[in-house]
């Protein structure tokens, strides 16, 4: 919550709320002093909210700053979320069951690739084509199967993403706006602590406070067989269980994705095959 305040109104130069630049500022963006103003509340309340103090606040006050700090609609959310929920704090990381039929639906969609993903964003279901096209799930140990943690430091998932910082950066976006549903619990800080030991780019850019919600759109992949697909991306919650989506890779008729995506299932299933004739 305060780092996400102070990023917010640091973005925001004087001119832009309409207040005059008179003088040298120390520090970027706007005062304190000068957002409490602006959205009609003391300077000493609304240092304390961004202190984390234990205050109460309301929806009407955070809609002004949300005005104020000119969110986006994500970023409101995201603002909400952080101020009014509780922590979501479990002793223990839950476990998400996938269901027989799920696994089932998985395995029949055969034209595109598919896997499961958890609010933390643990993959723990795909199907073939998924393993293919976007990355061997069985290849890694369990606690690896993340996909945060699989785009920032493995170089097979690295080098299918076209550039790659600009989509590592969409990724950890997408992941804050998960993270601040999750606040304090420890099984998403455990994940953001070890990227953080591990990668320069996700501690450079996880303290930006970017946040963009789940959405559909097209990417393009370097497959390392068949090199550059094009494939579009649907994102589904699972009625059954809000927390967990199915995200739907389609390859698109250009650039002859299509067949070079079926060459990477054809491919994939003959060595799969021939592994299990050697290891029977």
């Amino acid at each position: 919550m305060s780092s996400f305040l102070r990023t917010r109104r640091e973005r925001l130069r004087p001119a832009d709320v309409g207040l005059p630049v008179s003088g040298r500022r120390r520090t970027p963006g706007l005062r304190r002093e000068e957002v409490a103003q602006l959205a009609g509340m003391s300077a000493t309340w609304y240092t304390w909210l961004e202190q984390q103090r234990p205050i109460k606040v309301s929806a009407a006050v955070l809609d002004r700053l949300a005005q104020v700090l000119q969110l986006n609609p994500v970023e409101r959310v995201q603002l909400f979320q952080l101020a009014l929920r509780a922590p979501v704090v479990q002793p223990s990381p839950q476990r998400h069951e996938i269901s027989p039929l799920i696994q089932r639906t998985l395995d029949r969609m055969t034209a595109v690739a598919a896997f499961i993903m958890g609010p933390r964003w643990d993959v723990l279901a795909w199907n073939l084509p998924a393993r293919a096209f976007f990355f061997d799930f069985e290849a890694v140990p369990r606690a690896e199967r993340n996909l945060v943690w699989l785009a920032f430091t493995n170089p097979a998932l690295r080098s299918l993403l076209v550039d790659w910082p600009t989509r590592a950066q969409d990724i950890v976006a997408r992941f804050r706006g998960d993270h601040g549903r999750h606040v304090g619990d420890p099984y998403f800080e455990q994940l953001i602590s070890r990227l953080r030991s591990v990668s320069p780019e996700f501690t450079s850019w996880w303290p930006r406070h970017d946040v963009r919600p789940q959405s559909e759109g097209r990417k393009e992949y370097n497959h390392p067989k068949v090199g550059r697909i094009l494939a579009e991306h649907l994102t589904f919650s699972i009625t059954d269980n809000p927390e967990l989506r199915m995200i739907v890779f389609t390859p698109i008729a250009a650039n002859g994705s299509v067949e070079k995506f079926n060459q990477t299932l054809k491919s994939f299933s003959a060595s799969t095959k021939s592994v299990e004739m050697i290891g029977a």
